[in-house]
């Protein structure tokens, strides 16, 4: 009898002991934009001696950005995520417009496409899109029952062990919370949470690489950045309001490369004031900066220029609003603007480097100051095109020296006074339709849509020119 149960017993034990699974999976996929760049000067060369004689600091090596996209997926189905710029409306200029052209324009560049009625507006330069095909979905989990006939779970990336009748359960996906380095709140005598910060009177300093979330207001106070060691440094801004009466509202000092993120759906204000002829800018930077984002970046210069950089700066997405005594975006190196939607109002030059431009991206409005000699857009270098959208009013303008896109550029022969409407028109469509804030007497205009065979006019203050067609890349047309 004992020798029976002691059979049964162990035959028991190796029935239930041979039932075991497990399944995992995962994937990821990375994409780094690249950038080109030579260019040639339109027009008579500026002097531009009196705004940016200021120093060069010592050339740093450049720095390449490289955008990580990664797609998460439950049990059964690949999730993909997308963005979409909507057109652009920034400081009483638009891209978007009502009138009703008799032909609606379509896209042709790989990253923004004309959307909406007969009106040109600019959408999907921020698109991203994955393929199903790097994402993991479903199949990978498994589960043996042996002589078990209960229910299985399966899913995901996980394994079933359950037994009997209970139900099968899939993972859930939940996002998980940013974590930083240090939380910041703006003020008077702004507080903290976290590591790398100290604080001194509204001053807020950081002393090492990390990422950095602000929020609040400040009157006289600002952001200072330096990094003995050079390292990186991410500062998001998520609803901020800096002003500084005597330099800069963020001072990047030391750091290897800045990357400045305009957290999604805020809007942040930066201005500055004083005579610093070093440290000019609202936004200045001895190295490499970097913009990012959802939101929203208003910066006004009541000093110098707009954002400053002895190094590159870099134009990713966001909406940035920028009104300056002298340039609105000036680098001693290189200026990228692979996106974003951009309204600049210059008192000198709209964006100025001495090093060269690369546009792939974005819409952008850009208007220059009330010298003669001086640009909506002055390239010292190469200008490289390649995609996106441009509106340029000023004196003077650099234009694209390496594109396969045809450009436009008009000579109106006379210059006409601020607050004047400016249309242009290409195939019957009206492209753009906005107000340069200072004297001007030449426009341009970069867009996908432009190729030869074009016919293009512009309209000033309701005033229609004769209609002029495009011919092969560079096109500048004498208009009175």
């Amino acid at each position: 009898m004992k020798y029976r149960k002691v059979l049964a017993a162990a035959l028991s034990l190796a029935i239930i002991s041979g039932v075991c699974s497990c399944g995992k999976n995962s994937s990821s996929s990375e994409k780094a934009p690249e950038i080109a760049g030579n260019t040639e000067i339109i027009s008579e060369e500026e002097k531009n001696t009196d705004e940016d004689s200021d120093k060069i600091g010592d050339k740093k090596s450049n720095n390449s950005s490289k955008t990580t996209t990664s797609v998460s997926s439950d049990s059964n189905s690949a999730k993909t995520t997308s963005t979409t710029a909507k057109g652009f409306v920034a400081g009483g200029n638009t891209l978007t417009t009502t009138s009703a052209p008799k032909k609606t324009p379509s896209a042709t560049a790989a990253n923004n496409s004309g959307t909406g009625g007969n009106t040109h507006q600019p959408s999907g330069g921020n698109t991203s899109q994955h393929p199903a095909g790097n994402v993991s979905s479903g199949g990978n989990a498994s589960s043996s029952g042996g002589n078990n006939s209960g229910g299985t779970s399966t899913g995901g990336n996980s394994g079933g062990n359950s037994s009997g009748n209970e139900p099968a359960t899939s993972p859930v996906d939940t996002p998980s919370e940013e974590k930083y380095t240090a939380s910041v709140t703006l003020g008077s005598s702004p507080t903290f949470t976290g590591s790398n910060v100290s604080v001194e009177g509204s001053v807020v300093k950081i002393n090492a690489g990390g990422d950095y979330i602000f929020t609040g207001s400040v009157s006289d106070g600002q952001i200072y950045i330096n990094t003995q060691t050079e390292e990186k440094i991410t500062l998001v801004l998520n609803g901020v309001d800096i002003s500084n009466s005597s330099g800069p509202a963020i001072f990047i000092d030391e750091a290897k490369k800045c990357t400045i993120k305009i957290k999604e759906g805020s809007v942040n204000n930066l201005s500055d004031g004083g005579k610093d002829k070093i440290n000019d800018g609202v936004i200045f930077s001895n190295d490499t900066l970097r913009f990012k984002g959802g939101g929203e970046l208003n910066i006004t210069s009541g000093n110098a220029h707009g954002i400053a950089s002895d190094d590159d700066i870099i134009i990713e997405n966001g909406t940035y609003n920028i009104t300056s005594v002298k340039s609105g975006i000036f680098a001693h190196d290189d200026i990228t603007i692979s996106g974003g939607n951009l309204d600049i109002k210059g008192g000198t030059n709209g964006i100025k480097s001495k090093g060269t431009i690369n546009i792939s991206g974005g819409n952008s409005i850009i208007s220059g100051g009330t010298k003669e000699e001086k640009s909506s857009i002055y390239s010292a270098g190469a200008f490289n095109y390649s995609g996106g959208y441009v509106f340029a009013a000023g004196n003077m303008v650099s234009a694209p020296t390496n594109t396969d896109i045809p450009y436009i550029v008009v000579d109106l022969g006379t210059s006409f006074p601020a607050g004047s409407e400016v249309e242009m028109i290409l195939d019957g469509v009206q492209m753009s339709d906005f107000v340069p804030h200072n004297n001007f007497r030449c426009l341009m205009m970069l867009a996908p849509e432009v190729s030869v065979g074009s016919s293009f006019y512009t309209v000033i203050n309701g005033s229609a020119s004769e209609t002029n067609t495009v011919n092969e890349i560079q096109n500048i047309f004498n208009i009175n």
